[in-house]
């Protein structure tokens, strides 16, 4: 191996203080808000000790953050040494970490604005071993070259070939040599899926997680008395209003997706799935076959009608997302038959045309009878407080008998030698399919109800992430659920 040092591109210290930056942007924009914009650079002004203190502070933290970006910059460097990647940073605390090639994982490239605007590239370095969801090593910025000189000699060192990396190789003869792609999403699956997308949750709750920084300076008093005396008068205004923010938001989210998914792809390639995605920050994230816990098939309402599904992988440890718990979309949208003929490919050992045991007839109270603990209160409030429009919500009754008739239909299991596949929604329709060997625990729960019906719920959790992931399907008979139980104890 090269004992040569490489350092980061000097384009990391501006990235590594832009992003110390960006996290003092909201505290400061809030600060200036609530204070109502009172400041003022005229010494006779109430208001000039104010400004001078929160622009200094702010002022001396974006200096040390560009201070603190230049020192990484100049005191990371890396090498490679028996086997091993060798990384070394710190200033007055210096910091060594070797982590040998045969426990790499797999390589995430991500390429923000201003990476693609020099030709660069960000590595994480991913290990079975990672904690807290951060990758092993990040590597700010390299050039293209360096990140696949990485990867070759990762490669050679994990099949014990005895040679050496030129590094001084010219870009053409370490060029990547691309797989053909398994899965590609065209311009309309795209568009399809931004549009039927359940984005649109995200970005309220993000509008709402605003507002609520705003909480102390906002007269809910006087707003509520204005809304009250406009709802009396103007009931079809305030639905058209709802409407509005409802269809912003909608478009909000249908952005997010088409950023995020643009020229999503997926290639295989020595045992791993490659997935390269992203408009304005393209990411590459790297999954090894072995490290799979269990598929997900999810297909929401709207997409199951015309045949749809997304294909979720669960995996164990990190991701090359930001924060284990994120959820990697094998197939952000694909035709339901075809994503079984590309599964059964990647897959051959597994069942993927399971004949399910549903939940028995009697079951089917269990599904919605609990609805009606919140409902009550929910329809008492709105019947009383928006009379007569607020009678209109008595038809979440039979909405919610409906989605618990539907429910049931849904829950149900099948177990094939040494794999369990699992149904069950709650609106879109959950298929799980996992193996034995795969299965971290298996929980099973019966109420007092239930076992006068003798019906049983059952649970079963894969490592996926920091808290893992599960699959609950409720109220299945009760000798089912044993069986399930039986089958995973031996």
């Amino acid at each position: 191996m090269s004992n040569e040092v490489y350092r980061l591109h000097p384009v990391s210290a501006i990235i590594s203080s832009v992003k110390a930056l960006k996290s003092m942007i909201l505290p400061v924009a809030i600060i200036i808000i609530s204070n109502g914009f009172n400041f003022s650079f005229n010494f006779r002004s109430e208001h000039f000790f104010e400004t001078i203190l929160l622009f200094g502070v702010w002022g001396v933290a974006a200096v040390l953050a560009l201070v603190g970006g230049i020192v990484k910059w100049r005191t990371f460097v890396y090498w490679f040494e028996d086997g091993e990647l060798r990384v070394k940073y710190g200033l007055f605390v210096k910091k060594k970490r070797y982590i040998p090639f045969e426990r790499i994982q797999s390589l995430n490239y991500h390429e923000g604005i201003f990476h693609r605007l020099f030709g660069l590239v960000k590595v994480q370095v991913e290990t079975a071993g990672n904690k807290g969801g951060k990758p092993e090593v990040e590597l700010t910025a390299i050039r293209k070259i360096a990140a696949d000189v990485i990867e070759q000699e990762m490669r050679r060192a994990k099949t014990q070939i005895a040679q050496h990396i030129d590094v001084e190789q010219s870009p053409e003869q370490i060029s990547e040599v691309m797989v053909p792609a398994i899965y590609h999403m065209s311009m309309k699956d795209l568009l399809v899926l931004a549009t039927t997308s359940g984005g649109i949750g995200v970005v309220l709750s993000g509008l709402v997680a605003v507002v609520s920084q705003f909480s102390d300076i906002i007269p809910y008093e006087e707003v509520f008395h204005e809304l009250a005396d406009f709802v009396k008068v103007g009931a079809f205004l305030v639905a058209l209003m709802v409407m509005f923010v409802l269809i912003i938001a909608w478009f909000i989210s249908v952005v997010i997706t088409l950023v995020n998914y643009y020229d999503y792809t997926v290639r295989i390639e020595d045992e791993k799935l490659m997935i390269t995605k992203g408009l304005l920050e393209k990411k590459r994230i790297t999954l090894p076959l072995n490290r799979i816990q269990a598929i997900r098939i999810v297909e929401n309402p709207l997409r199951q009608v015309f045949g749809f599904a997304t294909v979720i992988v669960e995996s164990a440890g990190g991701n090359g997302e930001k924060g284990r718990d994120k959820k990697i979309a094998l197939f952000p949208l694909i035709k339901k038959q075809d994503c079984l003929q590309t599964l059964v490919q990647l897959f051959p050992e597994m069942n993927w045309q399971p004949e399910f045991t549903r939940a028995p007839k009697r079951a089917r109270p269990f599904f919605y009878r609990i609805d009606f603990l919140w409902l009550v209160p929910i329809l008492g409030a709105c019947s009383y407080f928006l009379y007569p429009y607020g009678l209109l919500s008595l038809l979440l009754i039979p909405l919610s008998i409906l989605l618990g008739i539907w429910q049931h239909r849904t829950a149900g299991y099948m177990i094939d030698g040494k794999q369990l596949a699992m149904q069950y929604r709650i609106f879109s329709r959950i298929t799980l399919y996992m193996e034995k060997k795969r299965i971290q625990s298996m929980e099973s729960s019966q109420t007092y109800f239930q076992k006068r019906k003798q019906v049983m719920s059952i649970k079963a959790t894969v490592m996926s992430g920091m808290s893992g992931m599960t699959g609950n399907v409720p109220s299945l008979e009760q000798r089912d659920a044993e069986t399930i139980l039986s089958w995973y104890e031996h």
